[in-house]
């Protein structure tokens, strides 16, 4: 059930990005937004691939479910990494596609998290790392099990970081480097 509120939270993502990734921008964005990309490397910030059936489920869902919800994304991505019982479970959720409003993006990604049953708390500005954009980090919970949530926007993408049984302020000490693991530039 922890795993599916999560999923539910990160499904909030599609519903922000689907209208935002529909619009084009100038070209000079819309050449650099086209050259992003979402992947899942074989490990993140030193956790491996999570091999627990129920989560290797629970990522075939989510990624199934933000190909549907944003049918112009270019990827995306939807998986766990580490373990439950080891407590130190991560979950990411993005996609790539042209966004042309970053920030008004985020805030549409935050409010359709609030209406999921994950109980997310204030959502405070951070540095969004080398890759740019917007981002911000806070803590939610689901089942009464901390979550550390992060969600990114920049022009070519827009991702979630979850981090399970951490604060939003531990989330956000990993952010930078899982998504710089997630978002690619070519």
């Amino acid at each position: 059930m922890l795993i599916s509120l999560a999923v539910v939270l990160v499904l909030c993502l599609g519903g922000a990005a689907i209208v935002a990734f529909a619009v084009k921008d100038d070209v000079t964005e819309t050449v650099d937004a086209t050259r992003t990309r979402v992947v899942a490397p074989a490990t993140l910030a030193g956790r491996p691939r999570a091999t627990d059936p129920t989560l290797q489920a629970g990522a075939r869902e989510l990624e199934a479910e933000l190909n549907k919800t944003i049918p112009g994304a270019s990827s995306t991505v939807g998986e766990f990494y580490g373990t439950l019982t080891g407590r130190n479970l991560v979950m990411i959720a993005a996609a790539s596609g042209l966004n042309p409003d970053p920030a008004k993006t985020l805030e549409d990604t935050i409010r359709g998290a609030r209406t999921s049953d994950v109980r997310l708390g204030e959502m405070k500005t951070v540095d969004p790392g080398p890759l740019g954009g917007e981002a911000k980090c806070g803590d939610a919970k689901a089942q009464d099990v901390a979550l550390g949530v992060c969600v990114w926007s920049d022009k070519g993408s827009v991702g979630m970081v979850i981090i399970y049984f951490k604060t939003g302020q531990q989330a956000h000490a990993e952010f930078a480097t899982i998504r710089g693991q997630v978002e690619q530039k070519s």
